[in-house]
């Protein structure tokens, strides 16, 4: 909890600057507050998939103009750019720019916003808080632990508003189910649980070409390091390459990390935690994929709660779709899609409960109004928040890559004495079994090690700390490389 407060000192109040009343900003963070009449001018990055979402809520506001779109795809930009002036009369003379260092340097943009691959995100939060702009992210925030941790001392030192594109964080819905489990009202929680059980299919394989000429190859790549340009990476498939992408444990999954994060108990709410493990596998696909389509990961933290998560993704017949978070308690109690459910048939209890913080305006609004207060503590879900439900996934990812190939069976899950992870593990094997129709003891598990983290220095302790650590940091090509924390 301190590692918060003194994000949320420091955001607000700076390390040094001009006291008004209570407050205190320095003059450039003061000389930035942009009022509610005042027109709000921002770029967004990235504007083939998620971009276009980006594009239709930002301009749909009052008040803000996108002033420009950033895509390395010129056959993309130009139709977002021609797209954006016949539909939006504040956004008409919006430009377009392959290079978001370009806009970054333009006195007159306020804010960025990143749809970009994922290997992208920190930089741009990075170079955004260097250049005074405030920064909304797509999820995951990160693509590695370590530069999730320069993201946020970039948006410490600077004092920049970076909201997360964790969008449970804007749902009422959301925010009245973590706030009564913090209150107690269904007595303590154990397990909290998360789901990205969505239908997909294989990506096939596709040969190493030259990139088409509409695209800058050098930028879309940015910090990535890949030898060939690939039609399997451009432009969503990179979702399943670990170079530039996640996995959906940190695509789809983000989301309910970010919950199932979000209900912990205070005391363990801002810390990473101490050991994790996942398991599964990439089955029934041929392909060039390199992530699991099927997934059972576990993390524990130091107060005993444990964040378990499931992704499924390989369609079948009877596929049933599962993308949620469920939360269960000491007392044998569950909260299922809203529902409480107990265990002995006791009602919940009476308690004051008490709501945690949210900023109105949806996840986009809430966004642009925190800007406009120029207070980094109004975003629904900042950096600090973004860094450790993004870094619970990669370490659970680490694990996955670190694993071993074990057969498939039942015997396959190391859980200990946690009966209900082995419970939860056994329903996602039968799927897998009996609707996905992978043939027992003909098929491999992929089976990582449980291993030890230290929250306090982000680095794996004990067996196999050294390969694990390894995989915190993501090699970066020296154009796009990023500083250390103290540097930024």
């Amino acid at each position: 909890m301190k590692e918060r407060r003194e994000f949320i000192k420091k955001s607000i109040f700076g390390a040094s600057g001009l006291t008004i009343g209570a407050m205190s900003f320095s003059a450039k963070s003061y000389g930035s507050i942009i009022g509610a009449n005042d027109r709000f001018r921002m770029a967004v990055c990235g504007v083939n998939g998620r971009g276009k979402s980006h594009i239709s809520n930002f301009s749909g506001m009052d008040n803000v103009e996108i002033a420009y779109l950033v895509d390395p795809d010129k056959n993309v930009l130009n139709q977002r750019v021609q797209s954006l002036r016949d539909g939006d009369t504040k956004s008409n003379r919006v430009k377009g720019e392959a290079d978001v260092r370009r806009v970054l340097e333009m006195k007159d943009i306020d804010a960025i916003s990143v749809a970009t691959p994922n290997s992208w995100h920190s930089l741009m939060v990075v170079w955004a808080a260097q250049n005074g702009k405030h920064c909304y992210v797509e999820k995951p925030a990160s693509h590695d632990v370590h530069e999730g941790r320069i993201a946020l001392a970039a948006a410490e030192k600077y004092g920049i508003v970076v909201q997360h594109g964790a969008q449970r964080r804007s749902s009422d819905e959301w925010r009245d189910q973590v706030s009564d489990i913090k209150s107690g009202k269904f007595g303590k929680m154990l397990v909290s649980h998360g789901f990205a059980c969505k239908p997909r299919e294989g990506i096939g394989y596709k040969p190493n070409t030259a990139p088409p000429s509409n695209l800058d190859w050098n930028l879309w790549k940015g910090p990535a390091v890949i030898d060939q340009y690939n039609e399997n990476l451009v432009h969503y498939n990179w979702h399943w390459n670990w170079q530039v992408g996640n996995g959906e444990l940190n695509n789809q999954g983000t989301h309910q990390l970010d919950v199932a994060y979000w209900a912990l108990d205070d005391e363990v709410a801002n810390t990473h935690p101490v050991r994790v493990m996942a398991m599964g596998g990439r089955f029934n696909w041929d392909d060039q994929g390199e992530t699991p389509n099927t997934m059972f990961a576990v993390a524990q933290f130091a107060n005993g709660q444990y964040v378990f998560f499931n992704v499924r993704n390989a369609n079948h017949e009877g596929y049933v779709k599962e993308v949620t978070n469920r939360f269960y308690f000491e007392d044998g109690g569950k909260l299922i899609d809203g529902e409480y459910k107990s265990h002995n048939g006791s009602q919940a209890r009476k308690v004051e409960v008490k709501k945690v913080p949210m900023t109105p305006g949806g996840a986009f609004g809430s966004f642009v109004n925190a800007c406009r207060a120029n207070d980094p503590t109004m975003a629904n879900g900042n950096m600090f928040d973004a860094h450790y439900s993004c870094t619970l996934g990669h370490l659970m990812n680490i694990s996955y890559r670190m694993g071993e190939k074990v057969p498939f069976n039942a015997k396959a899950g190391s859980f200990g004495d946690n009966k209900l992870a082995f419970e939860e593990f056994m329903k996602i094997h039968e799927i897998a079994r009996d609707g996905m129709g992978v043939p027992v003891d003909q098929a491999d598990y992929i089976v990582g090690p449980w291993l030890e983290f230290d929250g306090e220095s982000e680095f794996f302790v004990g067996d196999r700390s050294v390969e694990a650590n390894r995989l915190l940091f993501d090699p970066r090509r020296s154009e796009f490389d990023l500083p250390s924390p103290d540097k930024v």
